[in-house]
């Protein structure tokens, strides 16, 4: 036995004997999803003003509670905010976790961090994301395309971590010219390419004999390789838009929207995992960081999330794929039910929303119950893990497994455990 398997069979050994049945295959619901796009509200969502809604407060004399009017919705005894009026009607499809938490409140960078990896921040792991979890587990769901794919800016929080560069993402900030450096030169014929890619190649074997053991050169030319296979034009024809009806287009309405839009496309595609990043952030003057004055526009991007979301639920059932879709909200915190003396809010990671959505799973509208002002628990907690845990469960990956970081053991998520409720 090498060290390998003896540290796979010890694991498994001791997790059997710490947590009894929670690491027999047959115990852990699993869904039947083939993809999963993460709508990425950086700044921090508030829950009292979205998916949470209380009794109405008042800024100017600092009254906890919402900010706008709670309005019901297709779920019996579900509200949301006035200003998500469409997805309101689709909320059969979508399950707002109202109960999340952790413990980074002050620092968006370390949040931000805890809410794509499911860890907090290690100064000896680079932990992976949870794209790059479902890419390394999953793949992507046809030849020539990218498993992850980012719309919006990259960075290492949304990166491979220890599972290395195959697992990484293409990123492409514009929707229309699509990811950057992948579009071929115009003016350059298929003879031109396939003489430039010859060449290439040759120094891509020289470079493999001479840096036989530099991971660094490996890592490179594993990216160039990626590359190649996607620059062809089978995959980038995903990136005509306009190739899409006008009242689509305009149903789906901002930047972010068409982000949305372009996302059911690459799912077509056979792409497994995208994250769409929030593109209009400063609209209210703050994005969704809502302090000060960020609060008094704050309904522009709840609008704006209202139509994305709404229009991609629809879109996707039409085209056959909700039910093979995880839809995912996702913050690095939320709000208090309180105002800060600038009349926004603050940062509260101790109880906030995220939304699941699609999937195939069964929706009740929303998980968990606060308090009056949205700011403690007081039924079915969801730890960060546990929302990790959900998503993998819901696209067919074993939430109780071990990824390797080398030899070393590292379970997928940080011991959570899925909402049991949602997998029927």
């Amino acid at each position: 036995m090498n060290r390998r398997q003896f540290l796979r069979s010890s694991a498994a050994v001791a997790g059997a004997v710490s947590t009894p049945g929670l690491h027999a295959a047959n115990s852990v619901p699993l869904g039947k999803a083939e993809h999963c796009v993460m709508l990425w509200l950086g700044g921090g969502m508030s829950q009292i003003d979205t998916f949470d809604p209380k009794e109405m407060g008042d800024a100017k004399e600092l009254k906890s509670g919402s900010y706008y009017p709670a309005i019901e919705t297709s779920v019996p005894g579900v509200q949301v905010c006035e200003h998500l009026s469409k997805t309101a009607r689709l909320m059969e499809h979508v399950t707002a976790i109202r109960t999340l938490h952790h413990d980074v409140v002050d620092e968006h960078a370390a949040a931000t961090n805890r809410m794509h990896t499911g860890r907090p921040t290690s100064g000896t792991v680079t932990y992976p994301s949870l794209g790059s979890i479902v890419a390394h587990e999953r793949g992507a769901a046809a030849e020539g395309v990218p498993a992850y794919l980012l719309i919006g800016y990259p960075n290492i929080t949304r990166g491979p971590g220890f599972l290395g560069p195959e697992a990484g993402f293409v990123y492409l900030t514009d929707i229309e010219s699509g990811p950057a450096g992948l579009a071929r030169p115009v003016g350059l014929g298929d003879n031109r390419i396939a003489r430039r890619e010859s060449l290439l190649n040759t120094v891509r074997r020289g470079g493999s004999e001479r840096f036989e053991e530099d991971r660094r050169f490996a890592e490179y030319n594993t990216a160039l390789k990626e590359s190649l296979r996607l620059s062809g034009p089978d995959f980038m024809n995903v990136f005509h838009l306009d190739d899409e009806s006008a009242d689509l287009r305009n149903a789906y309405g901002s930047e972010f929207g068409q982000r949305c839009l372009l996302t059911r496309r690459l799912f077509q595609a056979g792409v497994r995992f995208v994250e769409v990043s929030y593109s209009d952030n400063f609209k209210n003057g703050t994005g969704w960081d809502t302090h000060n004055d960020g609060q008094l526009n704050q309904h522009l991007l709840i609008q704006d999330l209202d139509a994305a979301l709404s229009t991609l639920i629809t879109d996707l059932d039409e085209h056959g794929l909700l039910e093979k879709t995880v839809i995912l909200i996702n913050s690095e915190f939320g709000r208090p039910g309180g105002f800060d003396s600038g009349g926004g809010r603050g940062h509260q990671s101790k109880v906030f929303t995220n939304v699941i959505a699609g999937g195939g799973l069964q929706h009740t509208g929303a998980w968990g119950v606060t308090n009056e002002v949205s700011e403690e628990i007081l039924e079915n907690p969801v730890s960060t893990p546990d929302f990790f845990a959900t998503a993998l469960a819901a696209l067919q990956i074993d939430p109780t497994k071990n990824l390797y970081d080398g030899d070393r053991p590292v379970p997928i998520t940080d011991m959570g455990k899925p909402i049991a409720g949602l997998f029927g």
